[in-house]
C-alpha cells in the first residue's frame, strides 16, 4: 500500500489539509497527519485544531512515497522553518519520490529551488516565489514528480491528482465518483 505524509504546521490552511489526508484514504492509501513542530495538536490559520498522528521526528521517511505540504499563513511559513523536512523535500526530488505542495506551500518548494525549470502553481501573489519556475495559474500543476495546486478552491481537484500518482487513474475516478453523491 503507498503512503503519504501530509504535514501540520500550526497556520495550516485546514481544507487542503484535511481534504488531502480524506481523499487519499478513500483512495486506499496510508496518510498520516505528522506535526511539524513538538506534539501532536496543532492549529490551523482559521483556528481549527487538529491532532496529528504523529510528529516529524517520528515519521516513517523510508515508508513515505509523497510528502504533502498544505498551505496556509503563517503554515506555510512554518514548514519551510522546519530544516530536517526541508532536506527530505530535497532528498525526495533528488530521489525522483513525490512532492506535492499546495496554496502558499509551493514557496517552499520555491525557497529549496525544488521549482527551477517545472511548471507550477500556487496562492494567487506568492507566483514570485517560485524561483525559477513558469507559474500557470492552473488548478491543479503536475510536472514529473512534483505536484502544485493552487488553493483552497483547488483542494479536491490536488487531492485526486495526490491519489492518481500514488494509486492510478482508476482508482482517482472511483473515489471523484464518490463524492459525487
Amino acid at each position: 500500500m503507498a503512503k503519504a505524509s501530509v504535514f501540520i504546521a500550526d497556520g495550516f490552511e485546514e481544507i487542503e489539509a484535511l481534504t488531502a489526508v480524506d481523499l487519499l484514504r478513500r483512495g486506499g492509501i496510508a496518510a498520516d497527519l505528522v506535526s511539524a513542530s513538538s506534539g501532536l495538536s496543532r492549529t490551523g490559520a482559521h483556528g481549527v485544531k487538529v491532532l496529528c498522528d504523529r510528529v516529524m521526528e517520528d515519521c516513517d521517511w523510508a515508508g513515505s512515497d509523497m510528502l504533502v505540504l498544505p498551505g496556509g499563513w503563517p503554515g506555510a511559513e512554518n514548514l519551510r522553518n522546519q530544516a530536517e523536512l526541508c532536506e527530505r523535500l530535497e532528498r525526495f526530488t533528488a530521489e525522483g519520490r513525490w512532492v506535492a505542495a499546495i496554496c502558499a506551500a509551493p514557496y517552499v518548494l520555491g525557497e529549496l529551488g525544488l521549482l527551477r525549470g517545472r511548471r507550477a502553481t500556487c496562492y494567487p501573489g506568492f507566483e514570485k516565489t517560485l524561483a525559477g519556475a513558469e507559474p500557470t495559474g492552473a488548478l491543479v500543476e503536475r510536472d514529473g514528480r512534483i505536484i502544485t495546486g493552487r488553493g483552497p478552491g483547488a483542494a479536491a481537484e490536488f487531492a485526486l491528482a495526490l491519489v492518481e500518482a500514488l494509486a492510478g487513474k482508476k482508482k482517482a475516478d472511483e473515489v471523484r465518483a464518490g463524492l459525487a453523491g
